[in-house]
């Protein structure tokens, strides 16, 4: 499982940050986590290839969090792609995207489009995979998402041969959930199964000030990403913004025992990061501020994780 950061700005680009975007590839299937303004191009630079993406989640409906979709959607269009598009958000999507569609002389000749409006939740399930959503404290509409992997359970070999049990297809058997039989003697998958290990689960909050959803969301989660568009000193003057500080990030992480912090939707007014990454370390020592292009890798659970 690997995360890219393909957009860390605030609501405005800098030259070193674009708009909101974040891409998660889960052995092979391609999802996105918000698409603002040239996200496309961004996933060119990266080397991630667009027309793979199967799932695209908008967290609301705040034009740098999605106004990249249309671009993205007539470029599809444009290459011929034929598995067809499924995107996620909050109520009003569908007619954002009519609108979007409507505009100048976009028509689509070949992609389909499978716009979801989703609540709080499961928004969809795979096979070895679920990600749900809460709402959040920006717009009405406003959602963090949650990827988690299935829980899995480890064929105990060493367990295994101290039975009696040959290797070979009888163990092909039990790591399938099939009963066997060896002298006389009946094996089940419980015999020389692990205990069930937690998936990997990944949260990201899109826009939001602080808030308990998020918090019971991201509980124990690899990865907590979350607005950090503050720094707290500036606490005053932000009383009406609906977004949050690192150090507020920070704390929500340490509470909901997250591995690590990632902060983004970094504030223009904040071109050097290193104060608001030492700001949030000071009470969470695994916060990170957020780049664009960088790169995470979520290391597989073992039975000790």
């Amino acid at each position: 499982m690997e995360l890219v950061f393909l957009g860390t700005s605030g609501c405005v680009p800098t030259e070193k940050r674009n708009l909101s975007a974040i891409f998660l590839d889960y052995m092979n299937e391609y999802f996105l986590f918000d698409c603002g303004e040239g996200t496309q191009r961004q996933m060119r630079i990266a080397g991630i290839n667009f027309m793979k993406i199967g799932h695209i989640l908008i967290t609301h409906l705040h034009a740098d969090h999605f106004l990249g979709l249309g671009g993205m959607i007539q470029s599809m269009d444009f290459m011929e792609r034929v598995p067809p598009l499924d995107i996620y958000g909050p109520r009003g999507l569908k007619e954002t995207i009519d609108h979007m569609l409507s505009m100048g002389t976009f028509k689509l000749d070949s992609l389909k489009l499978n716009i979801h409006e989703v609540d709080e939740g499961e928004v969809l399930k795979g096979d070895r995979y679920k990600i749900t959503c809460v709402r959040t404290k920006h717009t009405a509409n406003s959602l963090a998402y949650c990827f988690e992997e299935n829980s899995k359970r480890k064929f105990l070999k060493e367990k295994a041969l101290a039975l009696g049990i040959p290797e070979g297809r009888l163990f092909s058997r039990l790591q399938r959930g099939r009963v066997v039989e060896f002298n006389g003697k009946e094996f089940s998958p419980e015999d020389v199964l692990s205990k069930p290990i937690p998936g990997r689960r990944v949260v990201y909050s899109g826009d939001t000030r602080i808030c308990k959803a998020v918090e019971m969301l991201a509980r124990n989660a690899d990865v907590l990403i979350h607005d950090g568009t503050f720094s707290h000193k500036d606490i005053e003057s932000l009383k009406k913004a609906d977004h949050a500080t690192v150090k507020q990030a920070a704390e929500l992480a340490k509470r909901a025992e997250v591995k690590k912090l990632y902060l983004t939707h970094i504030s223009q007014r904040y071109p050097d990061p290193k104060p608001l990454e030492e700001e949030a370390r000071e009470v969470f020592p695994d916060s990170y501020i957020a780049e664009d292009f960088m790169r995470v890798k979520i290391p597989v659970h073992d039975l000790e994780s």
